[in-house]
């Protein structure tokens, strides 16, 4: 008896995560994941307390645990510029072909 083939056998990862639908959801939770532990690395070379940083950007602690959460990936282009800014950065985004 012959092993059934797989169906995926030959298929780029991201051709798997589209077919099955959820391509975007799986790219937007690495950005933000990325994204997140970004910012963590900075505060700590910084040595930036999260009260601190969250004063600095004029938020609560509550919203700054929100941003720096790898799994929630709602975040706004102005809390990542605050923050980015409390840090002394600024954020650069790009479009790339896909």
């Amino acid at each position: 008896m012959t092993p059934a083939k797989n169906p995926h056998d030959g298929q780029t990862l991201d051709e798997f995560l589209s077919e099955e639908g959820i391509l975007e959801e799986v790219e937007a939770a690495a950005v933000k994941r990325a994204v997140a532990l970004k910012i963590l690395d900075i505060m700590r070379e910084k040595e930036v307390p999260k009260i601190l940083m969250a004063k600095q950007m004029r938020t609560s602690r509550a919203a700054l645990d929100r941003l720096l959460d790898p799994e929630n990936t709602s975040v706004t282009l102005a809390t990542l510029t605050r923050a980015a800014h409390a840090l002394g950065k600024k954020v650069k985004i790009d479009l790339v072909s896909a």
